[in-house]
């Protein structure tokens, strides 16, 4: 890659940073579980394709294995955290039992 590429997606990388920052703090707390399920889906196609470009490389060197695995335990860790902070932020609209352990 070329220093003018390498450059290009530098810019391109730092603008979508500032674009997902703002576009992801207008949201209202009404929309986060819907906005955290998108990007759960979002980050298992990443986990995927890390899967399947490392599965398909013959002789990565040390350094691409390296970025790949780590890559991949990243967006795991993005998946699961994504899936139980859902799971807890639907939970408190879930009904509580009462006393009697009846749900109202």
């Amino acid at each position: 890659m070329t220093d003018g590429g390498l450059l290009a997606n530098l810019a391109i990388l730092v603008l979508a940073g500032f674009i997902g920052f703002a576009v992801i703090s207008k949201v209202p707390n009404t929309l986060h579980t819907p906005l955290m399920s998108g990007t759960n889906a979002i980050h298992g196609i990443v986990l995927l394709g890390g899967l399947i470009v490392l599965g398909r490389l013959e002789n990565p060197s040390a350094l691409d294995a390296v970025l790949l695995v780590v890559a991949i335990a990243f967006g795991m860790i993005n998946v699961v955290g994504g899936f139980l902070v859902t799971d807890r932020m639907l939970g408190m609209f879930k009904a509580k039992p009462d006393r009697d352990g009846e749900r109202r």
